[in-house]
């Protein structure tokens, strides 16, 4: 991995292990380095299964595969490729996928549609399916492993493993929920990030898992971004082995179903946001909340205009409070404003208000915040009740050096 980012957590949390679940690593050598690439993840025949992926019209054919087998909602592995996305790369980055599922069910004896495939890295380089098997046999093969050489195993450019962990009472008993996730650059997603995996032992009816994951990702995944580009890659599953012996959660009346939701809710958001603690090069993690927007929609969009350029996101890395580009990106968000109504905060101070700058506002206190690593900015648009809140990092030279670099 590159240089930890300053604003990595000091370490990798506690994980417990899941009941059902089993994790194995393995090389494939998908690039040449010496690292574990590849990552299985076999479940008992009773897990469900749930996922989000990409709204990239240019979707890797692991992500196809994913949203077949999704409807059928059923799942007994999972395996992650790292170092190379087998995106853009036609009939035989599919006939990768097909020989992966096929070596797994035959290993596991289940359905190939029961086989869950996602990869990142390299766009337009066929996954080699010889290195895959090999791969897949000594994962197989091998010792099952800890969380954090799972998380650390699904990474490409990311400087450090992500991992997070909550729990909640469905029924009178504790259901455990798990999490790693990947991303560091090509983060803009409108449905999920990069690669991010969920489990649980809770007793989940898949449809319900799908309603909640699909709510919890709209708070969180679809709430961040790193530099405005959305990946063909981007998938978010979360896997449901129903060991925790809670009664079925079915639908939202369902006792312990908001335990469940909040709980999941919850996890998503601390994975989102490691992501973005993970930016290309970052040096500040920024929250941007709108309010007074004509909807939450219309809030959100105008956070992500925000969130999203580059004048703004170089204005804080060089601790810039320059809050005319803030204005400037609301305007340009192509959602109901009005200049005069609007007022902008950096930290606590607020520097404009009904469209003018503050007279005689003290730039002190704006100057020590923006000199953080925490940032916060407060947008209100004075129109409504619509608010949202996004978050996103910084943008310095790191991010270009380290996608000029990226394929060598």
């Amino acid at each position: 991995m590159s240089s930890r980012s300053p604003l990595a957590p000091d370490r990798f949390p506690d994980l417990p292990p899941i009941a059902g679940v089993t994790v194995q690593v393995a090389r494939a050598g998908y690039k040449a380095w010496d690292r574990y690439d590849l990552t299985l993840v076999t479940l008992d025949p009773t897990t469900v299964v749930a996922g989000v992926t990409t709204t990239s019209k240019c979707p890797s054919p692991e992500v196809e595969w994913c949203r077949a087998a999704l409807t059928l909602g059923s799942a007994r592995a999972l395996v992650v490729n790292a170092g190379n996305a087998n995106a853009f790369t036609g009939n035989r980055g599919r006939a990768a996928v097909e020989a992966i599922t096929a070596r797994i069910a035959s290993a596991l004896d289940c359905q190939p549609s029961d086989v869950f495939v996602a990869s990142t890295g390299v766009i337009g380089v066929p996954l080699p399916i010889d290195k895959a098997e090999a791969g897949i046999d000594a994962a197989l093969q091998a010792t099952p492993c800890s969380w954090e050489d799972a998380a650390n195993t699904i990474g490409t450019t990311d400087t450090f493993a992500k991992g997070a962990v909550t729990s909640g009472v469905v029924d009178g008993r504790t259901v455990t929920l798990v999490g790693i996730i990947k991303g560091s650059g090509m983060i803009a997603p409108d449905m999920a990030t990069m690669l991010g995996f969920i489990f649980t032992d809770a007793l989940v009816d898949p449809a319900f898992l799908q309603t909640a994951l699909r709510d919890a990702n709209r708070t969180s995944f679809s709430c961040i971004t790193v530099d405005s580009d959305t990946s063909t890659s981007d998938t978010v599953l979360a896997f449901a082995t129903g060991k925790a012996g809670n009664a079925p959660l079915v639908d939202a009346e369902s006792p312990g179903a908001d335990a469940f939701r909040a709980a999941l809710s919850d996890l998503c958001l601390q994975l989102a946001h490691l992501v973005v603690r993970d930016g290309e090069g970052a040096s500040k993690f920024i929250r941007i909340d709108i309010t007074g927007a004509e909807s939450d929609r219309s809030a959100h969009r105008i956070g992500m205009s925000i969130a999203n350029s580059p004048l703004v996101k170089t204005a804080i890395a060089g601790e810039d409070a320059n809050w005319g580009r803030v204005v400037m990106a609301v305007g340009k968000a192509g959602e109901p404003a009005d200049r005069d109504r609007l007022s902008i905060r950096f930290g606590t101070t607020q520097v404009a208000h009904d469209g003018l700058a503050v007279e005689g506002y003290d730039e002190a206190p704006v100057a020590a915040h923006l000199k953080g690593q925490e940032i916060d900015i407060g947008v209100d648009i004075g129109l409504g009740d619509g608010r949202a809140t996004v978050w996103t990092c910084d943008l310095t030279h790191g991010y270009i050096s380290i996608n000029a670099d990226y394929r060598s």
